[in-house]
C-alpha cells in the first residue's frame, strides 16, 4: 500500500500502520546519506548529518533531538487535520495494535 508520492524533505512525515505505512522509497534520501558501501564517503544532508560524540554530550540530557528541522505540522492549528479524521487515524491504529497483541497472545498461549 506504500505510494510513490511526493517526499516531503522536513521531519513533519506522517506515517500510520494502514493508510500511510512507512515504505522503503521513504528511506532513500537517509540510505544515499548513510552509504552503507563506504561510510567513509557519506555525505550530510540538510535532514542527516554526523555528529561528534563531544557535540552530543553538550547538549541538554544528551537528547538527540533533531533540533535543525523545521516541522511545519507544529506551527499552528491550521495545519492540523480535521478532528475527525484525527479520531479515525487513532481508532485505525489502536484496532491494528490490537489485532498484532492478539495474534502475539495467540501464538504464545500454543506453545
Amino acid at each position: 500500500m506504500c505510494s510513490n508520492g511526493d517526499q516531503k524533505k522536513f521531519s513533519n512525515k506522517h506515517f500510520t500502520l494502514k493508510t500511510n505505512p512507512l515504505c522503503e522509497n521513504d528511506l532513500e534520501d537517509f540510505i544515499k546519506c548513510y552509504n552503507p558501501e563506504n561510510r567513509h564517503q557519506r555525505e550530510e544532508s540538510e535532514r542527516f548529518k554526523p555528529f561528534t560524540y563531544d557535540e552530543i554530550m553538550q547538549r541538554d540530557k544528551t537528547s538527540l533531538d533533531i533540533f535543525w528541522l523545521k516541522d511545519d505540522s507544529l506551527e499552528g492549528t491550521e495545519n492540523l487535520p480535521n478532528p475527525d479524521v484525527l479520531a479515525h487515524e487513532i481508532v485505525g491504529n489502536l484496532q491494528s495494535a490490537l489485532a498484532q497483541f492478539e495474534s502475539i497472545a495467540k501464538e504464545l498461549g500454543e506453545e
